[in-house]
Protein backbone atom coordinates (compact mmCIF):
# COMPACT_ATOMS: atom_id res chain seq x y z
CA UNK A 1 0.00 0.00 0.00
CA UNK A 2 2.76 2.85 0.59
CA UNK A 3 4.57 1.75 -2.39
CA UNK A 4 1.67 2.75 -4.52
CA UNK A 5 1.22 5.66 -2.87
CA UNK A 6 4.37 6.61 -3.54
CA UNK A 7 4.71 5.64 -6.90
CA UNK A 8 1.73 7.55 -7.42
CA UNK A 9 2.80 10.53 -5.62
CA UNK A 10 5.90 10.56 -7.53
CA UNK A 11 3.82 10.10 -10.78
CA UNK A 12 2.00 13.21 -10.11
CA UNK A 13 4.95 15.16 -9.20
CA UNK A 14 6.45 14.07 -12.46
CA UNK A 15 3.27 15.05 -14.17
CA UNK A 16 3.24 18.39 -12.83
CA UNK A 17 6.87 19.08 -14.02
CA UNK A 18 6.37 18.05 -17.07
CA UNK A 19 3.40 20.76 -17.57
CA UNK A 20 5.88 23.30 -16.36
CA UNK A 21 8.29 22.51 -19.15
CA UNK A 22 9.21 25.29 -21.61
CA UNK A 23 11.43 25.42 -24.44
CA UNK A 24 14.69 27.71 -24.11
CA UNK A 25 15.05 31.38 -25.18
CA UNK A 26 18.52 31.17 -26.46
CA UNK A 27 18.57 32.64 -29.77
CA UNK A 28 21.80 32.77 -32.48
CA UNK A 29 21.44 35.47 -35.01
CA UNK A 30 24.12 35.02 -37.24
CA UNK A 31 25.86 38.17 -39.23
CA UNK A 32 25.31 37.78 -42.72
CA UNK A 33 22.10 37.30 -44.54
CA UNK A 34 20.89 35.76 -48.29
CA UNK A 35 18.34 37.94 -50.09
CA UNK A 36 17.07 35.44 -52.95
CA UNK A 37 15.92 37.39 -55.96
CA UNK A 38 12.56 35.76 -57.42
CA UNK A 39 8.95 36.20 -57.97
CA UNK A 40 8.26 36.24 -53.91
CA UNK A 41 11.85 37.18 -52.54
CA UNK A 42 13.12 35.67 -49.50
CA UNK A 43 15.86 36.13 -47.37
CA UNK A 44 17.56 33.82 -45.35
CA UNK A 45 20.20 35.06 -42.29
CA UNK A 46 22.01 32.02 -41.07
CA UNK A 47 25.19 32.45 -42.67
CA UNK A 48 28.60 33.14 -40.35
CA UNK A 49 30.53 33.95 -43.46
CA UNK A 50 30.39 36.19 -46.12
CA UNK A 51 31.86 33.36 -48.15
CA UNK A 52 29.42 30.98 -46.84
CA UNK A 53 26.57 33.50 -47.71
CA UNK A 54 28.32 33.89 -51.69
CA UNK A 55 28.43 29.81 -51.97
CA UNK A 56 24.64 29.48 -51.31
CA UNK A 57 23.39 32.26 -53.77
CA UNK A 58 25.66 31.13 -56.52
CA UNK A 59 23.22 29.89 -59.22
CA UNK A 60 20.14 31.19 -57.56
CA UNK A 61 19.96 34.83 -58.43
CA UNK A 62 20.43 37.22 -55.18
CA UNK A 63 22.91 39.14 -53.01
CA UNK A 64 23.91 39.01 -49.28
CA UNK A 65 24.20 41.49 -46.81
CA UNK A 66 24.80 42.47 -43.09
CA UNK A 67 22.07 41.52 -40.83
CA UNK A 68 20.69 44.08 -39.16
CA UNK A 69 19.60 42.46 -35.98
CA UNK A 70 23.57 41.18 -35.36
CA UNK A 71 25.51 43.04 -32.61
CA UNK A 72 28.73 40.98 -31.69
CA UNK A 73 29.75 40.48 -28.23
CA UNK A 74 30.35 43.07 -26.34
CA UNK A 75 33.86 43.36 -25.23
CA UNK A 76 35.13 41.83 -22.02
CA UNK A 77 35.11 44.31 -18.93
CA UNK A 78 38.77 43.25 -17.60
CA UNK A 79 39.78 44.39 -21.51
CA UNK A 80 40.88 40.85 -22.13
CA UNK A 81 40.82 40.21 -26.00
CA UNK A 82 38.37 38.21 -27.64
CA UNK A 83 38.99 34.57 -27.88
CA UNK A 84 39.45 33.22 -31.43
CA UNK A 85 38.85 29.52 -32.04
Amino acid sequence: MRVRSALCLAAMVAGLLAVDARPGAAMVIYPWCAEYMGRYGAENCGFVTFKQCLATIAGNGGFCKPNPWYYPYPPSPNGAPPLWR
